[in-house]
């Protein structure tokens, strides 16, 4: 994983690893990464299997897996790497809008969900926004699973969870969804950066959740973030 640096010294780069079973797919993930002097490629894998084997050998900060692969998906691969290496943070990368995808990634504890018809900048965007401990969703893609209300769900939004979240709660849960860091939520409701991390705190004790990539999901199903 990337280590701190020194005062005065520049930033290390963001250290990425790329899977797709598509080598021209592969190709031109590296040549729109490799134009961001921020981030560096690390390895790349064409299934899900040999990802988490060279994500273990190469202790990436960030993964990009494709959703469809053989011999191990990258629903798959996602949820070994959760358990293998927690601090990782990982993108799933899809042609595909389904939310029962998006639904498990999230169940998963992924930390984005990019389409493949995504812009460049956007995935570097949303590179730059994983690492920083924030979380990233095509906006067609959160739009997809606000509209989706025939769409099942594994854990139903009670009422009484809503009730019980502060206007001030929701601004920041609204924020967290968004993929924000706490830096930002702060500056654009205008409070300091530690209410905002004790607004977060109070959050996940009020409904029992523990990851950013849950209050995502909890946010994306009660329709807080219709909007975005």
């Amino acid at each position: 994983m990337t280590p701190p640096t020194a005062a005065g010294t520049p930033p290390a780069r963001i250290r990425v690893l790329i899977a797709d079973d598509h080598a021209l797919v592969r190709e031109g993930l590296r040549y729109v990464l490799d134009a961001d002097p921020g981030i560096e490629v690390v390895a790349e894998a064409a299934n899900g299997r040999l990802a988490v084997e060279l994500a273990q050998e190469h202790q990436p900060d960030v993964v990009v897996l494709d959703i469809t692969m053989p011999e191990e998906t990258g629903l798959r691969a996602a949820a070994r790497l959760r358990e293998a290496m927690p601090s990782v943070r990982i993108l799933l990368l899809s042609m595909h809008d389904q939310s029962e995808y998006v639904r498990e990634g999230m169940r998963i504890g992924t930390h984005g969900y990019l389409l493949k018809d995504s812009a460049g900048e956007e995935l570097r965007a949303a590179i730059h926004t994983v690492f920083a401990g924030g979380t990233f969703f095509s906006p067609a893609v959160v739009k997809r699973l606000a509209a989706s209300e025939a769409a099942p769900v594994s854990v139903p939004v009670p009422l009484r969870q809503l009730e019980q979240l502060t206007p001030r709660e929701r601004d920041v849960l609204g924020g967290v969804a968004r993929g924000l860091t706490n830096k930002a939520i702060a500056a654009e409701l205008g409070i300091s950066r530690r209410t905002v991390e004790a607004h977060r705190e109070s959050l996940m004790r009020k409904l029992e959740i523990h990851s950013v990539a849950g209050l995502t999901r909890f946010a994306l199903e009660a329709g807080l973030v219709a909007d975005v």
